[in-house]
């Protein structure tokens, strides 16, 4: 199994469209970096947010995932309260081959501030927007910008094919079109 580099994402991308919109190079003036980078491509967070709330003092199950436990937010800066976290999806529309595997880490600039990225992999043939999962561990509020870069996926491709792709068993999150809560 080997790393991809810039070149065969920017061919993935722009022949298969692979990644939606596109950006086939860094993007860093005054922003949180995204677009290709030279093993991966960083992803931006789409202005579309949930925000976990205790307002009513839900229990978090994610086996009976109670939606008044988050608060829907629309912005350019979502502030996540402290200790607290927040879902968000991707501006970009992700489509993996078959024979590719992503890993998902969150950003240097934002871990530096105690604001963690965590996305589970993106399977062979999953297809999507990216339900992001950021958490602020600080005890302060913290800012996420819409439309800049949230995390770095990493594409590695297998020497062979999987026999079963996420497509295959009809995974629950398959062509997800905006933030999706838990499913079981």
């Amino acid at each position: 199994m080997g790393i991809k580099p810039d070149h065969w994402i920017r061919k993935m991308a722009l022949e298969k469209g692979m990644i939606e919109p596109f950006v086939d190079h860094q993007v860093r003036d005054g922003v949180i970096s995204y677009g290709v980078s030279s093993y991966g491509y960083d992803i931006r967070v789409a202005n579309e947010f949930k925000i976990f709330t205790n307002v009513f003092s839900a229990v978090v199950d994610p086996k009976e995932f109670n939606r008044t436990s988050m608060v829907d937010y629309t912005g350019e800066i979502c502030v996540i309260p402290p200790n607290s976290f927040a879902l968000a999806r991707s501006v970009e529309y992700f489509r993996i081959p078959r024979s590719i595997l992503t890993l998902c880490v969150g950003k240097s600039t934002y871990a530096r501030c105690g604001i963690i990225t965590n996305v589970t992999p993106f399977e062979p043939e999953w297809e999507g927007y990216v339900t992001l999962e950021i958490s602020n561990t600080t005890p302060l509020p913290a800012r996420i910008y819409a439309n800049e870069g949230i995390a770095q996926v990493v594409f590695f491709e297998g020497d062979e094919v999987c026999e079963v792709s996420y497509a295959d068993k009809k995974g629950k999150y398959q062509k997800q079109q905006s933030i999706v809560l838990p499913k079981i």
